[in-house]
């Protein structure tokens, strides 16, 4: 009888083993999964965009790369791009383009952390899981500049630099 017992505790280990690892492989497949969900709606956003820059008439068929410290220089406009500087102090939300400034402004006048779903309206979109995805990549790129904090993952506040600066001393 010590013979079953024992196969059967060998069959019990080698079936935890096996579970153990189908949930590291979960637990893999979950993050890349998530990833392309992410790039996906990325990538959904920007089509949606780019179709409603073409309907009013905008010129898209180049587009310049963005990159982390672009900068206007010498007053020139690019047509379809928006450039969002790396916030350094002194400055205010009044450097933005309109759009970034109003998220910015409704982030500043919250009193706790705010989800893109509920700035979306707060700046006259209408909302929609477009509108509220564009949001949401503006206020990560707003994060990644450092004009915001994302204390929790989708959720929104000023930035603590930028709150530091713009107290008085004292």
């Amino acid at each position: 009888m010590g013979s079953l017992i024992g196969e059967l505790e060998e069959r019990q280990a080698a079936a935890r083993s096996r579970v153990a690892e189908l949930d590291r492989e979960i637990a893999a497949l979950t993050v890349r999964l998530e990833a392309e969900r992410n790039r996906l709606e990325r990538l959904t956003v920007t089509r949606e965009t780019l179709d409603e820059l073409a309907a009013e008439g905008v010129s898209v068929g180049a587009v310049a790369p963005a990159s982390a410290e672009v900068e206007s220089v010498g007053g020139g406009r690019v047509v379809g791009v928006q450039t969002v500087a790396v916030w350094r102090e002194g400055m205010t939300s009044t450097d933005l383009p309109p759009v970034y400034r109003d998220i910015v402004d409704v982030i500043d006048d919250a009193p706790e952390p705010v989800q893109a779903k509920r700035i979306v309206p707060r700046i006259g979109l209408p909302a929609q899981t477009s509108k509220i995805e564009g949001t949401r990549s503006k206020l990560k790129r707003l994060v990644e500049r450092g004009w915001l904090d994302e204390p929790t993952p989708g959720l929104f506040t000023a930035s603590a630099r930028r709150a530091a600066a713009a107290r008085p001393p004292g």
